[in-house]
């Protein structure tokens, strides 16, 4: 049988499964795959009747109410009732018998609303009302509304005594184009003609570098998560604490993508499912070209696959040879700079963004010799907030390898210290307190004392201070220093900079 993936045509057993239908295609194991049934339309009965009169059609949307419940399970058999009377205020049709219990209360009813009413206040001789006019009125029946007029209201100005209900049909609504599911279950059955979705695919806007260099580190592990979702759009804040400048502005249309620049949430990034107007707080990241239907029917929680058109040109991480293969196959050309070997890192490169290589066709690979790499151990079940503080301060958040300055070392002395965000720090709180600081843990020194944002790797053993000459309370342990100790401290001086990678 055939089945559509990703939009091509594929051939599978007819026994297969969506694990079978999707082998090959990009995909990350426990996010959304949507599904539509594109062969077969599907019928939706709504809460909409179509009332069929001698002078034209109106639907009337049903209210979610006992009156509006009796109104459907009765018109069968109420075909060709006529319009009794017509007044300034109402059209009257019936009339028919019901079992509704009088009620002299008089009402407010507003124009279009449909409601009944007992003649003489009896249910022998009920009535089905339409509004002409607001007004307030005691009709018998209590409340009595069953709904509303929606569509073919002029009909009304129309009708006349007479007029005859010749009709009544359930509104059937054929939806064949919204008839998508979504499952993270690879064992679902698959069937012909099914249309099924992978990935959300986005067409990154060039024109703005910045805020799609964010989406590409954010998006960088392959998926997203689903943060927020409403009928206007889907949202994802899996990367919020960063800098983005104004870039591009641009209606937000079905399908577009976008980052919040400036306010509360700098970093999130929306992916539109309705049109909106333009928003000088967020920046045009680009468009969904695949995928609508998985953000359509995402929630909150939802992980979902991303591919965008390009790669992220990044070769910081990779050796010199395999970086200029990397960069050659995206049309970059190479400039080797620091350790210019084959074998050695790249531990930098400019220009860093994605958008700015791919104009300028050319990039800066700066080189250092693997044994200046030193693997490091982040902790980050217990100390979440300072790893987080440490990954952006050395760039670790957005890189595979990062940087820390020397702030101070001298030889003889039991730590090394790096330079690091004071205003930043300033939110980091207290950890928990080490018994004994460990030779090799890397701290930093929280925001209960003067110098915030301090990081430092201990040399020697101390249960009084810390890697940065912290006591305790006022030391937060982030992580553990794996490599080589004195080969990393041996002539360190300050503004040295020390490259670093987390441990696999």
């Amino acid at each position: 049988m055939k089945v559509t993936v990703n939009g091509s045509v594929k051939d599978v057993p007819k026994n297969a499964k969506l694990k079978d239908a999707t082998e090959g295609e990009t995909y990350v194991n426990g996010s959304l795959i949507s599904i539509r049934l594109s062969a077969d339309k599907i019928t939706e009965e709504t809460s909409d009747l179509e009332l069929v009169t001698s002078k034209g059609s109106m639907i009337m949307h049903l209210d979610d109410s006992d009156d509006a419940r009796i109104w459907k399970n009765t018109v069968q058999s109420i075909e060709g009732i006529a319009a009794r009377w017509v007044t300034r205020n109402i059209t009257a049709f019936g009339s028919f018998k019901t079992d509704i219990k009088v009620n002299r209360e008089p009402r407010m009813y507003r124009r279009y609303d449909c409601f009944f009413s007992l003649g003489g206040f009896d249910n022998d001789t009920t009535y089905m009302m339409i509004a002409r006019d607001d007004h307030k009125w005691s009709y018998g029946a209590g409340k009595g509304r069953i709904g509303r007029i929606t569509k073919g209201r002029h009909i009304l100005d129309a009708l006349r005594e007479g007029d005859k209900i010749t009709g009544v049909r359930h509104v059937v609504s054929e939806r064949s184009s919204e008839n998508v599911i979504v499952t993270k279950d690879l064992g679902t059955a698959a069937e012909e003609g099914m249309v099924i979705e992978t990935c959300v695919k986005v067409r990154l806007n060039e024109r703005s570098p910045m805020s799609c260099e964010h989406f590409l580190v954010t998006a960088g592990k392959g998926y997203i998560d689903i943060s927020d979702s409403t009928g206007s759009y889907a949202a994802c804040s899996d990367n919020t604490d960063v800098e983005i400048n104004d870039e591009e502005k641009s209606v937000r249309d079905e399908g577009r993508v976008t980052v919040r620049s400036s306010g509360t949430g700098t970093g999130r990034i929306f992916f539109y499912k309705e049109r909106r107007q333009v928003l000088p707080s967020h920046n045009d990241i680009g468009s969904v070209e695949q995928g609508m239907g998985i953000l359509a029917h995402s929630r909150q929680g939802d992980r979902v696959t991303i591919a965008a058109d390009r790669r992220r040109l990044l070769s910081v991480g990779m050796t010199q040879s395999e970086g200029k293969k990397f960069l050659e196959s995206m049309g970059i050309r190479q400039i080797r700079t620091g350790d210019r070997s084959d074998d050695a890192v790249i531990v930098e490169q400019e220009p860093e963004w994605t958008m700015h290589a791919a104009r300028t066709k050319e990039a800066e690979t700066f080189g250092a010799p693997a044994e200046k790499i030193f693997d490091i151990s982040l902790d980050r079940k217990n100390e979440a907030a300072s790893v987080h503080y440490f990954e952006k301060v050395t760039g670790l958040s957005h890189k595979p390898i990062g940087t820390m300055k020397v702030h101070f070392a001298f030889k003889g002395m039991p730590m090394v210290t790096f330079e690091g965000d004071e205003e930043r720090a300033k939110s980091l709180y207290p950890g928990a307190e080490f018994k004994k600081c460990r030779k090799g843990d890397i701290g930093i020194t929280n925001q209960s004392r003067p110098n915030c944002g301090l990081m430092g790797v201990r040399l020697e053993e101390s249960k009084e201070y810390g890697p940065t000459g912290e006591e305790p309370y006022g030391t937060n342990i982030a992580g553990t220093f794996k490599g080589d100790l004195k080969k990393f401290s041996e002539g360190l001086k300050e503004g040295d900079i020390v490259y670093v990678r987390e441990e696999k």
